[in-house]
């Protein structure tokens, strides 16, 4: 099939060459462009004659890292990354980018790096399981949170994610719960995407309580240039309320951080409740310093019997601009019609 086309395109440019007018530089652009469309074809040609088939590659991936890391990608661009290793006291989500590229969250707070050092961008802990501290990362009776493997990695044009288990120990390495998790972003138009936690746990111990507390079972360190202290930033929940002075300890669907991440570009994060969550909706732990929570225990203990589970999905919304309230209430709508992962 080449050859003939190939004649064709040489005599072209032996009449060009003849010619030796101006119309001699169309007909020879002409013959250019049908030279190039014949090697095109040749080259499609051939490989299809070589069984070469590529496929279409996944918009969003979910690539592994060294150092115990997964990042979830858009088109090559991390939206956040998973730390995973056992040299930490719980698993953590950071970065958080924003559509600017620049990360929502930090680590610790920015007055007492030392003092909330537990305090990992995006982390999955609780203040006191029978009477074992998961919280914090300093004094006694302290447990931890023990990757054990990845189960398995999601990638696809809409979402991409990671699927893990781990371990939930005391300070004499005793088993209190097992975990899976699963992380996923799902992408939003104009570099906005919405992240999805799952998480289940399953009593191992006789008995496991889940005690009374403000502090767990997800917690959000926003940037410093976005708190309402340090950066003039803004809270607000679904109730219309606004700061710490309205929504501290308040139930909401949601809550929403937002405040300039750079001069000039606003963007934020609406942490949302999942409607299947067994205390919907959640009370909040807020403050103006930069962090928010979601509160499971606020109300009292949650008693789980050996080979029980509880399981609880949370959003956080990823977006531009500060967004008004009926806005992050679509959003919300569109999460909670979502059904919580199936852990096989």
């Amino acid at each position: 099939m080449w050859l003939p086309r190939f004649e064709k395109i040489r005599n072209l440019f032996r009449l060009d060459t003849r010619a030796g007018s101006s119309s001699s530089k169309v007909v020879s652009c002409l013959a250019l462009s049908f030279c190039l469309s014949g090697y095109s074809t040749l080259i499609a040609e051939s490989s299809d004659s070589s069984g070469y088939r590529p496929k279409p590659i996944p918009e969003m991936q979910a690539l592994p890292l060294p150092h115990d890391q997964v990042s979830i990608q858009n088109k090559g661009t991390e939206l956040l990354r998973f730390h995973f290793g056992n040299e930490l006291r719980r698993p953590f989500i950071y970065p958080v980018n924003g559509p600017s590229g620049l990360s929502l969250t930090r680590l610790g707070h920015p007055h007492d790096p030392h003092g909330h050092s537990h305090h990992n961008s995006v982390w999955i802990s609780h203040h006191m399981i029978n009477e074992i501290d998961f919280w914090g990362d300093r004094g006694e009776n302290k447990g931890r949170i023990v990757h054990q493997k990845v189960d398995s990695l999601e990638d696809s044009d809409i979402h991409a994610g990671v699927v893990s288990s781990s371990l939930w120990k005391d300070p004499e390495d005793q088993v209190v719960f097992k975990e899976r998790r699963r992380i996923v972003a799902e992408a939003r138009p104009e570099g906005q995407y919405l992240m999805i936690i799952d998480l289940k746990l399953e009593a191992v111990l006789p008995e496991v309580t889940i005690r009374k507390t403000p502090f767990g079972m997800i917690g959000v360190r926003m940037a410093k240039s976005i708190g309402v202290n340090d950066g003039g930033g803004r809270i607000i929940n679904s109730n219309g309320q606004i700061n710490e002075e309205e929504t501290f300890w308040k139930s909401a669907r949601w809550v929403d951080y937002s405040g300039q991440i750079a001069s000039g570009v606003v963007e934020g994060l609406t942490l949302m409740d999942h409607p299947s969550n067994p205390n919907h909706p959640s009370v909040f732990h807020i403050r103006n310093d930069g962090w928010m929570g979601a509160c499971l225990t606020f109300d009292g203990d949650r008693i789980l019997k050996k080979g029980e589970s509880i399981q609880l999905r949370y959003g956080i919304y990823v977006h531009s601009n500060l967004l008004t309230p009926a806005e992050m209430e679509i959003e919300w709508v569109q999460f909670g019609k979502t059904k919580p992962f199936s852990f096989k």
